[in-house]
């Protein structure tokens, strides 16, 4: 199955409206997300979890044959609470970039709440 585009909100220049986050549900859950052209480096996630119990949110580590050099090194895996919000990242290109520069993400069974991405401005 094809994983879920997310496109991350912008941090750079100006003031932004806080965004609503996209919702995870169950296709979330089965497929997965990915940040297509992604920026690790300068990427954070915020996840919300509004199921009945501690869910985890797992951001896949890349392959050692492409970008992620440090892949070897696993993926990343947070447990996020009842009705808590987790802020992930930036996170290490070296670890975590996919070929064709993609960031995945995957989601407990039984997951649900929002994910938001943000792409960190690189100065002001």
């Amino acid at each position: 199955m094809a994983r879920t585009s997310l496109t991350p909100t912008s941090l750079g220049g100006g003031d932004i409206a806080d965004p609503a986050g996209t919702t995870i549900d169950a296709t979330l859950v089965t497929n997965g997300v990915v940040i297509n052209t992604a920026d690790p480096n300068l990427t954070v996630l915020r996840v919300t979890n509004s199921a009945g119990s501690t869910k985890k949110v797992t951001v896949r580590a890349g392959g050692t044959d492409g970008p992620a050099w440090m892949g070897v090194q696993g993926d990343y895996e947070t447990s996020v609470a009842t009705t808590a919000t987790r802020w992930i990242g930036p996170l290490s290109e070296a670890r975590y970039l996919q070929h064709g520069t993609k960031l995945n993400i995957d989601f407990e069974a039984g997951f649900t709440g929002t994910i938001t991405a943000f792409k960190l401005a690189r100065g002001i």
